[in-house]
């Protein structure tokens, strides 16, 4: 980053447009400025994650995927540049593997829920559906890395296993979906 903001409020972005990484300007409202707002968000969310009580693993796990979703931005933000490479998508892979293994076979769907750390990871895999699918609309309009697509795609199943990952940590049961609980209830 060759200049480091020393003033946050520039007033540039006051017309309704917002400045680039390559220092272009366009609208706010166009589909790149979307999935940076769609990461953004993501990032925040997996910083709350990250302030509740987690393993050391989990956490910097968290960390790492946070320092990768701020090198994505930086590669949406100036268009053309690259910041996410297969290395990337890999390490999510390898993650998820190594975390599935150690939890027991799914039977039924899962419901957002349990542990609070992990209703917010399941927030934060929420947000990265989001993301991913502003990422493809994009993409449909000018060309974005494969690499961003699969990293977000991953990322939500990652999200997916590590909360049920932190449940299991917690001691706390994932959240059944039950078929017809209304009809169980009468």
């Amino acid at each position: 980053m060759a200049n480091r903001l020393t003033k946050i409020t520039t007033r540039t972005g006051d017309n309704g447009t917002t400045g680039l990484g390559d220092g272009s300007r366009i609208d706010k409202s166009a589909p790149r400025v979307q999935v940076l707002g769609d990461i953004d968000e993501l990032n925040s969310a997996i910083g709350l994650v990250v302030t509740e009580p987690l393993s050391d693993s989990a956490r910097d796990t968290l960390m790492r995927i946070q320092n990768d979703l701020f090198d994505l931005g930086g590669e949406i933000c100036i268009p053309g540049h690259i910041a996410i490479g297969e290395s990337h998508v890999v390490g999510l892979d390898s993650k998820a593997v190594a975390l599935n293994a150690t939890l027991p076979s799914l039977k039924e769907f899962i419901l957002p829920g349990g542990s609070r750390a992990a209703a917010l990871c399941h927030v934060a895999r929420t947000i990265a559906r989001r993301a991913e699918r502003s990422l493809v609309a994009l993409h449909q309009q000018e060309p974005v890395s494969a690499f961003a697509m699969q990293y977000l795609n991953r990322l939500s199943d990652l999200l997916f296993i590590l909360a049920r990952t932190l449940n299991r940590e917690s001691s706390v049961a994932d959240v059944l979906w039950q078929r017809n609980i209304a009809d169980k209830a009468a």
